[in-house]
């Protein structure tokens, strides 16, 4: 007997694809976007710059090696949806410890599977993201779409999912001290830090370049997140003031904070950049990394000019800015992302990089 669809998503020029329901039941509202990744369901799952978005993903079978506690990258996920062809709820894996759909229905993430999810693809890269509802299969076309119209997708992501008090991680007791100002900070990026011998302490998105000082930081690092970096202007604002005074390193949303904070514009891309694939090349040194990337929004190279950033990778794929620098105030930026769980590892270097500058600063 073939089981009768109990979910669909409703897209906003009156798409509707059917599909069975696994996680949250309740009904969502978010931005439709793909992830092209083979691997790493889990990190994407938890990953902050995900908040209010539902994630297709591009490779078919998903949920089948669990979910293990060591791989989050966020205490409590903030992912809107997963939509995916084929969902597996017998994960094969000494490591698991749950199933995607018990996580899932744990922290309120909807999900479907059953989809052409090929064919949603396809639409987000021809008419680029939008919003969706997550809904049951029998909400009607019209309600749908009217919902959508009439709904307003959220701008206080970063406020969400930021931390909401400094706090202190690990490191060497004599290793450089490094802010890390949590915009939807991955754990990885800590691990990463923490591993090269740092001091960390992670604070809320909005603190301010006076009290980051009182903190005597060697090094400033801006995490990822979600949403339009304009939404931010009291992060952008104290990288302004933060800017001369310590060597900073930017990652996702901390590149294009960095690039505003110069002076220089961003947009929104059609589709963004989502996916653990995407070939990068390091204008200064000739060298391809293929790299790990997460974000919609991306630095206007026309911007640039005029400012005393230079551009110094660029995504080979689109030619977007992917990385800037400015070598007068210690500061530089990736539009990737360097601490990439599960990979690739290519760009781990750049954390050298950053405890290089603030050793140097020290010398």
């Amino acid at each position: 007997m073939t089981r009768k669809f109990d979910k669909k998503i409703i897209l906003e020029d009156g798409g509707e694809y059917y599909g069975y329901s696994f996680g949250a039941e309740e009904d969502k509202i978010l931005e439709i976007v793909f992830n092209t990744s083979m691997v790493g369901y889990q990190e994407i799952l938890s990953d902050p710059s995900y908040t209010d978005q539902a994630v297709v993903m591009t490779y078919p079978l998903i949920g089948n090696y669990g979910m293990a506690a060591a791989d989050y990258e966020t205490d409590v996920p903030s992912i809107g949806a997963l939509v995916v062809h084929e969902y597996n709820d017998e994960p094969s894996n000494f490591r698991s410890e749950k199933t995607l759909d018990e996580v899932m229905k744990q922290y309120g993430i909807a999900g479907i599977y059953g989809v052409d999810t090929r064919k949603i693809n396809r639409s987000i890269r021809d008419f680029g993201c939008r919003k969706v509802m997550i809904t049951g299969a029998d909400t009607s076309l019209d309600e749908g779409i009217e919902k959508l119209r009439n709904c307003e997708l959220p701008k206080d992501a970063v406020s969400r999912v930021s931390c909401r008090a400094p706090r202190k991680i690990g490191g060497a007791v004599s290793g450089p001290h490094v802010v890390a100002i949590d915009c939807g900070m991955k754990h990885n990026i800590v691990r990463s830090l923490i591993k090269r011998g740092c001091q960390v302490t992670v604070v809320p998105w909005n603190t301010t370049a006076q009290d980051i000082a009182a903190m005597n930081p060697d090094g400033i690092f801006i995490s990822n997140g979600p949403g339009d970096p304009t939404d931010v202007p009291q992060t952008v604002k104290t990288i302004q003031e933060l800017i001369g005074s310590y060597p900073i390193f930017g990652i996702c949303l901390g590149h294009q904070i960095i690039s505003l904070a110069y002076g220089a514009k961003t947009y929104k891309l059609k589709f963004g950049h989502r996916g653990g694939n995407h070939p990068v090349k390091d204008l200064e040194t000739g060298r391809i990394e293929i790299t790990s990337q997460n974000h919609s929004y991306a630095v206007d190279t026309e911007s640039l000019r005029g400012t005393p950033l230079t551009v110094t990778h660029r995504n080979l794929l689109d030619g977007t800015v992917e990385g800037v620098k400015c070598e007068r105030d210690r500061v530089f930026s990736v539009q990737y992302h360097p601490e990439s769980a599960p990979g690739p590892q290519d760009s781990a270097h750049l954390f050298d990089r950053f405890v290089k500058l603030m050793e140097e600063d020290h010398a």
